[in-house]
């Protein structure tokens, strides 16, 4: 790696951390260029604005989130125990999260709509159009679901909206309260969206 593109992704990793840690707004042009160990000059060679670092942090963090959504979402698992292991594995990483620095760091992408969605229009597009992406890939096994006879919903784009703001909200209040386990309601709450409830709500491996 050049000493160029070494300095971006300095920036880009700060960035990337203190926007998880302490959102958006507080931040500032030379904090983070004084994290990152780069001259102010550096950060705007490669950014236009804080704004366009913040759309750059945010598509870094989907890619590798969308990464794990497709590893689940497409496996050959049942279309159900898909949905549950997002689920659990979303707790499994708040859970990590909790223990590395105390708190729960709540879902990154939500926490900027929170904060962002009424100041800057680039950003707040860019995460309707990943919340959209979320909600295609759940669609899909919820649609999967459906034609196997394991869900009864009619609108399966309103279901996954549904279920896609239920994760979220569930992260919010894991964020909130500082306790993960908020998150052990997506499942069973999952299940009652997809006129599912027949089947079991109990925790995995039961």
């Amino acid at each position: 790696m050049g000493r160029t593109s070494e300095a971006k992704r300095k920036i880009l990793t700060v960035a990337h951390a203190l926007i998880e840690q302490r959102g958006y707004t507080a931040l500032g042009v030379a904090e983070i260029c004084r994290a990152a160990e780069v001259p102010k000059g550096s950060f705007y060679h490669f950014f236009e604005s804080k704004e366009s670092l913040a759309l750059a942090v945010i598509d870094e963090h989907w890619a590798a989130e969308q990464r794990d959504w497709m590893r689940i979402l497409s496996s050959d698992a049942d279309p159900l125990e898909r949905l549950r292991t997002l689920f659990e594995e979303t707790e499994g990483e708040q859970r990590a999260g909790q223990k590395s620095c105390g708190t729960v760091q709540g879902c990154m992408l939500g926490n900027l709509s929170l904060e962002l969605s009424n100041q800057a229009d680039a950003v707040r597009a860019r995460l309707q159009e990943i919340f959209e992406s979320q909600t295609d890939m759940v669609e899909s096994v919820i649609v999967e679901a459906r034609e196997r006879g394991e869900a009864t919903v009619k609108d399966t784009r309103a279901t996954a909206r549904s279920v896609v703001a239920q994760l979220e909200g569930q992260v919010l209040f894991a964020k909130l309260y500082n306790d993960p386990s908020r998150l052990s309601a997506v499942w069973p709450n999952c299940l009652a969206l997809l006129g599912a409830g027949v089947l079991q709500a109990g925790p995995a491996g039961s």
